[in-house]
């Protein structure tokens, strides 16, 4: 049963989570029997989530992004290439209506780092069919991005153990 009216979500801020809660908001979404589609921007490595995912009936994962990281200041040209194929896949699966809730994995990132206008991400989101519920992640959400949501989240690092020498851990934090 589709959604009523679907809504825009926003969940940034510098604390850990942010994609954690989209999958999680996404896994309830298929458990109830909608349909969920995630895109990742600036994101090409095989995150063990994923490996989860693929083993639930109704949510789709799909990456446009390599496994490096993307220079802020200046970005490479196949970053801003695999960011504009990726909007453009976010615009035609957000419009065609197929999918109940679609998330936009690190958009916010790829605004700030100018690989996708802040323009087109807003006419998306006016343009969005009524029964999608769009969800928008990553630090560094625009204030218009904030200001145009429905749902706003910030995660607030308060204590994080990278600043002990604790780096990623694999099935905790990727």
């Amino acid at each position: 049963m589709p959604l009523e009216k679907g809504l825009t979500h926003v969940y940034t801020g510098a604390g850990k989570g942010k994609t954690t809660a989209a999958l999680g908001l996404g896994i309830r979404a298929a458990g109830a029997g909608l349909k969920v589609y995630m895109i990742q921007f600036m994101k090409g490595r095989r995150y063990c989530e994923l490996d989860s995912i693929d083993r639930i009936p109704g949510f789709k994962v799909v990456q446009f992004g390599r496994d490096d990281f993307v220079s802020r200041s200046n970005p490479e040209q196949i970053d801003i290439d695999f960011a504009q194929k990726g909007f453009k896949h976010a615009k035609e699966t957000v419009k065609s209506g197929r999918y109940d809730v679609v998330i936009l994995d690190e958009i916010n990132v790829a605004v700030d780092y100018n690989l996708i206008s802040l323009d087109d991400v807003m006419r998306l989101i006016e343009e969005k069919p009524e029964k999608v519920e769009l969800v928008l992640t990553g630090r560094y959400a625009h204030p218009d991005l904030v200001r145009i949501a429905d749902v706003v989240t910030e995660m607030l690092e308060i204590k994080h153990p990278y600043h002990d020498g604790i780096f990623a851990r694999r099935g905790i934090d990727y």
